[in-house]
This record gives structure tokens, C-alpha cells and sequence, in this order.
């Protein structure tokens, strides 16, 4: 399992969950997600999200990544005008957010790597 902020995935089943509702994904937003949250707190290139998730090194639309990231986030409630989870870091890519904006930085520094995995 794991989970970052209020989302938890399970490789294994592959399913998702945010805070205790369950959310079904298509198989490529589910890669997608997953493949994030793996890197979560790193900036995802879009590259390699092509070369990860759908398994090409080619651009097969400019609009695929885009299409699929506003599926994802509206399944998961995040707002894309302020995004609390999955930021765009313009010109380099896409970041999961290993903490929601406004978390005071005492529970954040207070908060073990390892408490994202379980």
C-alpha cells in the first residue's frame, strides 16, 4: 500500500482511495497516479511518464498526459485552478505533492519518510 497525503493506492488491486471513499480509475489513470505517487515530491518529466505509463517514446498526442491528468484529478476532488496534489512545474513537469499547501512546517518536518509507505 501506498500513500501519500489523504490518497492510498494498492498496487496489488489496484485500487484508490482518498480518505475513506474509494475512487475507480481507468488503467492508464491508475498507471498514472501510481507512477506519481511513487515519485512523490519529485518532478515527473513528461517523457518519462510516456516512456513509463504508456510504454512509448514518442509523443502520440501533446494532449494525451493532459487529457488523463484532468480525468485524475477530478476523480480525485483536486481542483486543477489550485491543485493541493498533483502540481505542474512549468517546463519540466508534473509533481506529486507530498504535503498539502498550508501544512505547518513543524508536521511536515515532524513526519518520517517511511510514514508515506505502509
Amino acid at each position: 500500500m501506498l500513500k501519500v497525503q489523504d490518497v492510498a493506492v494498492d498496487p496489488v488491486t489496484r485500487r484508490v482511495w482518498r480518505d475513506e471513499r474509494e475512487i475507480v480509475f481507468s488503467r492508464k489513470e491508475f498507471d498514472l497516479l501510481h507512477f506519481l505517487m511513487q515519485r512523490a515530491g519529485s518532478v515527473v518529466s513528461r517523457d518519462e511518464l510516456m516512456l513509463t505509463v504508456w510504454n512509448t517514446t514518442f509523443w502520440t498526442s501533446s494532449k494525451t498526459i493532459d487529457v488523463h491528468l484532468g480525468w485524475v484529478r477530478r476523480k480525485l476532488g483536486d481542483d486543477p485552478s489550485s491543485p493541493s496534489l498533483i502540481t505542474t512545474v512549468r517546463g519540466h513537469g508534473l509533481r506529486f505533492e507530498l504535503h498539502a499547501p498550508g501544512t505547518p512546517d513543524a508536521l511536515r518536518d515532524s513526519e518520517p519518510a517511511e510514514a508515506r509507505t505502509a
